[in-house]
């Protein structure tokens, strides 16, 4: 089990990311959260198996067609145990 923490930069808010994130985390069983945050970026906390968690951080660089991610960074985080995925 892992966790990391991802910020998206580019233009990543009112374009779908965070449902369909979301989304793609469920069917991948990962577990955490995603946010908008004030600053215009889109912040999550992502926690599962390495593949799943790998996978859904790569799908990240690119997320849904509105979006145009220009980076994403990724921080290591102890796992918390967390269950299910929720938009915040």
């Amino acid at each position: 089990m892992i966790r990391r923490r991802a910020v998206l930069y580019g233009e990543v808010q009112g374009v779908g990311m965070r449902l369909a994130c979301a989304r793609e985390a469920r069917a991948r069983g990962v577990n955490g959260w995603i946010r908008n945050a004030p600053d215009g970026t889109v912040e999550a906390e992502l926690e599962g198996e390495r593949g799943a968690v790998d996978g859904l951080l790569t799908w990240m660089y690119t997320g849904p067609p509105a979006a145009r991610v220009i980076t994403v960074d990724v921080s290591e985080l102890e796992p918390q145990g967390e269950i299910g995925f929720d938009v915040r």
